[in-house]
């Protein structure tokens, strides 16, 4: 794998660098996978209760586009020479927690979920992949949320909330439980898998984790332009 342009210092051999870098680019690409199946599973539920064939649909290709997604990570990880279960295998129970923990209540919290979740992922993982090498930000570039996609979710959200105004305070309180439990999730995954630490010769846990929360504070903002263009409150 060819790995950032910054060399090794002294205290980190070229060989251990890479043998590092290759660990994290594989646990990210682990992660992502899993994350991308269960976004699958959760959007082919959440169609099933979806109050119009419209909105079915548009729910439905979404699971579509994720399970794509999941096959594009496989494909990667095993031209890695990797098992895409084995790379998937200690995220698991961290993120179905996740997913316990956000169960929505109905079909509009359902919606936002996909709204704020996947917006949030992509922006996170976005902002990790300025310090990869360009073949995996190219392959994690493959599975962001199409700009079409999430204008109809956001079409559809707005919709909602123009029909029934009183679902607004009830969204928005939902919407900052989910942001604050999605960026609890990244930092403790962050944590449990050294995320940042393989990125440079002298990376360690406590820059990584510095970085870490620069990023958390962009996704917050990001997360913050999104409701307001809801017209909800972050």
């Amino acid at each position: 794998m060819s790995i950032p342009s910054s060399e090794p210092d002294d205290s980190v051999s070229a060989g251990e660098f890479s043998a590092r870098y290759d660990k994290f680019v594989v646990d990210l690409l682990g992660s992502i996978a899993y994350g991308e199946l269960s976004a699958f599973e959760r959007l082919s539920s959440d169609a099933r209760y979806s109050p119009t064939l419209r909105d079915r649909a548009v729910v439905g290709k979404m699971a579509v586009a994720e399970f794509g997604h999941f096959e594009v990570i496989c494909a990667r990880l095993e031209a890695m020479g990797m098992d895409p279960e084995l790379a998937m295998l200690p995220f698991q129970r961290i993120v179905d927690a996740f997913h316990e923990r956000t169960r929505p209540a109905d079909w509009h919290e359902s919606l936002m979920k996909a709204y704020v979740v996947d917006a949030i992922t992509e922006d996170f993982y976005a902002a990790i992949c300025e310090h990869l090498d360009l073949e995996t930000r190219e392959i994690i570039a493959q599975v962001r949320t199409s700009d079409h996609q999430r204008a109809l979710l956001q079409e559809r959200l707005k919709a909602m909330l123009g029909e029934d105004p009183r679902l607004s305070s009830r969204l928005a309180l939902w919407g900052r439980r989910l942001v604050g439990e999605a960026l609890a999730q990244a930092q403790r995954i962050g944590a449990q898998h050294s995320f940042l630490v393989g990125l440079s010769p002298d990376g360690t846990q406590e820059s990584a984790e510095a970085e870490v929360s620069a990023i958390l504070s962009s996704l917050t903002r990001s997360h913050s332009r999104r409701m307001s263009q809801l017209g909800l409150t972050a």
